[in-house]
């Protein structure tokens, strides 16, 4: 332990602790901008710089450690007149135009500059020009970049892709698309992680809200909006109020409000799901021979474009099942459209999810069974639902609880688990088991797949009767998925299902979610959804009785010959950018 004097106060803190992290714990916290705490410890910025007596230079409190007898002023005269001219620097390479700007309101630097008291700047402004494809669903505006290398060190670190580097040199240093690529060449997975982790707006997702308000506006559209499993345990923290509170039906009740004309459930798309994605494992695991292993799973767009840029090889390991989004949107504009008297072609499928790479998805050329069109018309992210919620002057206190709409409103405890490391996984085994004995498990026998601490993930062993031991493997977090990938091509990992999702935690960490800077709310969101299936009636997708009904009425068997056509796709129909050999 080291005793050390922060501002007259002092404390003891473990050897190797920080300055910024005991400044922290003493009750006076110094401003950073750059760092996040096993990220980005780097010191760029020098906005948490601190005095120490006895050192002549003032001090990065972000990566110099504590030392016996330390005494460390946060506020003096020198320190506040350095901290503000670092500030004024970093804003005189920075477009702030900050009432336009997507982060508004949720921006590091526009709080530290408040905080600071800056109203003014010195220095000549220097804006970097930029071109970018604004089609692409990762927009990057470069003069908003402070150049804190987060970016760099998220898609380095946490999804192994490499997509960011430094380019320029001297006060023109910027970042930008790695190997002088545009992001259309790079072999992005569009998960977002580097946009829920910039500090600024220098990154984010394509807006879609306003062609949504074209739907909305338009009388002879009918709009109908699918809302994915995690957005229920994240809508409510962009907006400050608490998700236990603003629950589910309150959710619903807001996108009623909105104007939407029918509002559902992707959960329904996640039951069917597991419906076909048990069936095709069930299939493939009687009959072992005839396929390649192991079964990847394939509802998260980002591990899916992951897999085919840099293990192309492993193509058709992935399941053929669409994800349950996709799967949504094409019975929506065939079963649906059919049983409401619809004409399919004036439906607006929109879609709120917590997932950047799903803007993606939506727009290849494959995902048009139902009718021809687009399944999924619109993507929109949970921030993006919110920003429409805030333009509206929604007051949500006076909203009124509200169900989802029926059919393909109903689902089950295996479907909300979607949104988390290990519940596709959890979810699949509970319905392929009973494919394969006629029985139920258990419905929390698998609790060994469940990653509640997003480590490199999970691998267990489970024994189905009359077809025998069953090796899974659960991984969230695409640089976690190389070296699972890595260890199965080497023979050193043999598994028969394989569970990846592209970020942290799974689709409670996705890059569509609400940004808090410099803290992953990923556990909590996640503990979220495993509550919400120990707490509902049905926890077997097979036994959703609005899933049965569409079977019985329309889609015949899973993995028959409509369904095949509507909820499967050939993953090799679409091209990702040649992969960059040498990264």
């Amino acid at each position: 332990m080291v005793t050390l004097t922060i501002n007259d106060t002092v404390i003891t803190v473990p050897e190797g602790t920080t300055i910024l992290k005991a400044c922290n714990i003493a009750g006076h916290p110094v401003p950073s901008l750059c760092y996040w705490e096993g990220l980005n410890e780097i010191g760029a910025c020098r906005i948490c710089i601190v005095e120490v007596e006895g050192v002549d230079h003032l001090v990065p409190a972000c990566i110099d450690p504590v030392q016996e007898g330390m005494v460390v002023r946060t506020n003096s005269p020198r320190v506040r007149v350095a901290r503000r001219t670092n500030l004024q620097l970093i804003l005189s390479q920075h477009n702030c135009e900050c009432p336009t700007c997507v982060r508004n309101g949720n921006c590091m630097l526009q709080r530290i500059a408040y905080e600071l008291n800056v109203h003014d700047n010195p220095f000549p402004k220097d804006l970097p020009a930029f071109d970018w494809d604004m089609t692409s669903p990762l927009i990057r505006d470069a003069s908003k970049c402070i150049k804190c290398m987060r970016c760099i060190q998220v898609c380095d670190k946490i999804t192994s892709l490499n997509i960011w580097d430094l380019a320029g040199t001297g006060s023109r240093v910027t970042v930008n698309v790695s190997h002088n690529r545009t992001i259309g060449e790079a072999d992005c997975s569009y998960c977002g992680q580097c946009i829920t982790h910039c500090p600024t707006g220098a990154l984010q997702a394509r807006d879609d809200t306003n062609k949504v308000l074209d739907a909305l506006a338009d009388p002879d559209i009918v709009t109908v909006v699918q809302v994915a499993p995690s957005v229920r345990v994240s809508w409510a923290e962009e907006l400050g109020m608490d998700a236990e509170v603003f629950s589910t039906p309150k959710m619903v009740g807001v996108l009623k409000e909105i104007g939407f004309d029918y509002v559902f459930d992707t959960n329904f798309g996640a039951d069917l799901t597991i419906m076909e994605e048990a069936t095709e494992f069930a299939e493939r695991f009687t009959h072992r021979d005839q396929y390649k292993w192991p079964m990847f799973t394939s509802c998260c767009p980002g591990w899916v474009r992951f897999l085919k840029s840099n293990y192309p090889e492993m193509t058709d390991n992935l399941s053929s099942a669409k994800s349950p989004m996709q799967m949504f949107g094409a019975v929506c504009k065939s079963y649906f459209a059919k049983k409401a008297g619809i004409d399919p072609h004036k439906i607006c499928m929109i879609s709120v999810m917590p997932c950047v790479a799903k803007k993606a998805e939506c727009a290849l050329e494959p995902m048009r069974d139902a009718c021809g069109d687009p399944d999924v018309d619109i993507v929109i992210t949970t921030r993006e639902f919110t920003r429409m919620i805030r333009a509206d002057h929604i007051q949500i206190d006076n909203i009124e609880d509200a169900e989802f709409d029926s059919p393909l409103g109903e689902s089950t405890g295996a479907a909300v688990i979607f949104g988390t490391t290990g519940g596709v996984m959890d979810a699949a085994l509970r319905t392929a088991y009973y494919f394969i004995t006629g029985e139920n498990p258990d419905a929390d026998d698998f609790t060994e797949v469940r990653d509640t601490q997003f480590g490199e993930g999970r691998q267990a062993t489970f024994n189905i009767p009359g077809a025998g031991e069953v090796r899974i493997a659960v991984a969230s977090g695409l640089g976690h998925a190389r070296k699972l990938l890595d260890a199965i091509k080497a023979g050193k990992a043999s598994y028969d299902f394989v569970e990846i999702m592209a970020c942290p935690g799974g689709c409670v960490g996705g890059g569509g979610q609400p940004i808090v800077d410099g803290i992953d709310l990923n556990v909590y969101r996640g503990a979220s959804l495993w509550h919400i299936d120990r707490n509902m009636d049905i926890r077997f997708s097979h036994e959703n009785p609005e899933i049965q009904a569409l079977y019985k009425d329309y889609l015949g068997k899973p993995c028959g010959d409509k369904a095949h056509h509507l909820l499967h796709t050939n993953h090799h129909d679409w091209q990702m950018p040649q992969h960059v050999s040498d990264k």
